[in-house]
């Protein structure tokens, strides 16, 4: 079965072809390079378990095996739900093996999200781990089966039964017992998961040329070798940690790979000491833990380099991490959707300090617009537009939302606000969709807003975001109660939206009871002025907290 997904134009794929952009190999091309090259060399280390190109090789032959045996084939989708561990790379290679199309869902996700992917994707595979509340017993994969009328095969790791290891670490004289296939490197390798600005996360086709390719010019781009040594601390299924270069970066530099289970300075700090690690990549509210943390210093000499990606890191701080962590800082302005840019390591103090990086590739186009999609000056504010060999064309089953998330041209409509230098370099500016970036972490104010609106009490609800020294930002919800008398609390507007089981992070750290909604002139709901409102309590509070000191 194949994977229906909106294609480049025919014109442009032969074009990045015959320029060497897509390469026509699948992503599995990584591990089979480096298992045949250097078999015995270190790929990843995760707690006390150090795995060989070879064993990483052989454990994902063993897994696609097993599951292959099980019914599994090419076309077929899954659900993957595993943290920071060496078992999450295994999966992704079996499954790129088999030709299984899976999405990788954030560790923090909750069932809400889950629920959300396997409505779209119907998957006949689901992957958990024992750890996360979800998958410790069977409440949850029931109400899949029972909700949604799923039939899957499930693998648990941990102690529960059908434990996922054990598909690999058991004998199994037969290990590559799964059928041979033709290589379909245009087709859907896996789905990325979007940051949008409306309802759950939308999901994004990634096909084998397009994402081999952004991993290689990543590599190239940060001059990545054999003896890259990179701190995987943000989470491994995250576009950053992945792919620029992150986890398959370094397999396909021949590197090492060591896996943090979080990135706190008590867990990175010693890991870097003992395993040598030279790279490692950090949102900003990681990256002030780590300065806050930094008399530690002897722990971070083997490191050179820090990526900061997510959100924007401010120059102050950008200065702060290369002096105080004595590193050499590379900012990264990505998207799952495709654009990566990086400073270059031989950038300038200043470039490195105040851009966000320039597009990592010469086929990127870039071009920042106004509303009406004009091309605006050089160091004029607008918004950023863009295409290229590893930008999609489409979100899965979106077509509604396609049809205005991209322009004429064909070029996706990012709906961030950016000021573009004369040397290419991006400063960006903030963001023009109403979402709000809560330390790295992308929350559609819709999302909020509708699960707000489902409580009787509430006749009307608006999501926007607050500053927060730490995080950027976090989320305050304005929220008008039905005219029926009843009182609402911020108290019990918590404690209703923790019942729609969501990923932490998209909880409101704030609720303003009001009457009603400043309006803009066309009868819209000024968040602007919402913004301001919340921003002036804040900066207020904070102001009688220095006075009554």
């Amino acid at each position: 079965m194949r994977i229906n997904y909106t294609p480049w134009p025919e014109k442009d794929a032969e074009e990045f072809k015959s320029k060497g952009f897509w390469i026509d190999k699948e992503l599995t091309d990584i591990l089979c390079r480096q298992s045949g090259q250097r078999p015995e060399s270190p790929a990843i280390i995760s707690e006390d378990v150090t795995l060989s190109y070879r064993q990483l090789e052989s454990y994902s032959d063993r897994l696609a095996s097993y599951l292959s045996q099980r019914g599994l084939e090419a076309g077929d989708t899954a659900l993957v739900q595993l943290p920071n561990d060496y078992p999450f790379y295994v999966v992704y290679f079996a499954l790129l093996k088999l030709g299984v199309v899976p999405v990788n869902a954030l560790f923090n996700h909750n069932k809400d999200e889950l629920f959300h992917y396997a409505d779209q994707l119907r998957p006949t595979l689901i992957i958990g781990d024992s750890t996360q509340a979800l998958f410790s017993d069977s409440t949850f994969t029931d109400s899949l089966q029972q909700d949604l009328d799923l039939s899957f095969t499930l693998l648990i790791d941990g102690d529960r039964e059908r434990s996922l290891r054990d598909t690999w670490l058991s004998d199994n004289d037969n290990e590559k017992s799964f059928p041979e296939r033709q290589a379909t490197p245009n087709e859907v390798a896996f789905f990325q998961l979007s940051g949008g600005s409306t309802g759950t996360p939308k999901l994004i086709p990634r096909t084998h040329n397009d994402y081999y390719y952004s991993i290689r010019q990543s590599v190239e781009v940060c001059q990545w070798d054999s003896d890259t040594r990179y701190l995987c601390a943000l989470p491994a299924a995250h576009n950053f940690s992945l792919s620029s270069p992150g986890g398959l970066g370094v397999l396909y530099a021949g590197g090492t790979l060591i896996l943090a289970k979080d990135p706190s300075p008590s867990t990175c700090f010693p890991l870097i000491e003992q395993h040598h690690v030279n790279w490692t990549a950090l949102v900003p509210p990681a990256a002030i833990l780590w300065l806050n943390a930094a008399d530690n210093k002897a722990a971070l000499a083997s490191l050179r380099y820090l990526q900061v990606g997510g959100a924007k890191l401010s120059a102050n701080l950008a200065r702060r991490v290369e002096v105080e962590l004595n590193v050499t800082l590379q900012q990264v302005f990505g998207m799952a959707e495709g654009l990566v840019n990086y400073t270059r390591l031989n950038d300038d103090a200043w470039t490195r300090h105040n851009t966000q990086g320039r597009p990592m590739s010469e086929a990127d186009k870039v071009i920042v617009v106004d509303e009406n999609n004009q091309p605006v000056s050089i160091g004029e504010e607008g918004l950023l537009t863009t295409s290229g060999p590893y930008t999609f064309r489409g979100y899965f089953n979106a077509d509604a939302h396609n049809s205005h998330a991209f322009t004429e041209e064909g070029f996706y409509c990012s709906g961030d606000r950016v000021i573009q230098t004369e040397t290419g370099h991006l400063i960006v500016v903030g963001r023009d969709k109403d979402q709000i970036n809560k330390g790295g972490e992308k929350i559609a104010a819709e999302e909020i807003e509708n699960h707000l609106l489902s409580h009787p009490d509430v006749f009307d609800a608006a999501v926007v975001s607050m500053p927060d020294d730490l995080l950027g930002e976090r989320i305050c919800a304005f929220v008008i109660a039905q005219p029926n008398g009843t009182t609402l609390k911020p108290v019990t507007l918590n404690k209703f939206m923790r019942g729609k089981h969501l990923a932490d992070y998209k909880y409101p750290d704030r609720y303003e009871l009001v009457d009603t909604f400043p309006k803009t002139k066309v009868g819209k709901v000024d968040k602007k002025s919402l913004r301001s409102q919340v921003e002036e309590k804040l900066a207020s509070h904070k102001s009688s907290s220095r006075t009554s000191v």
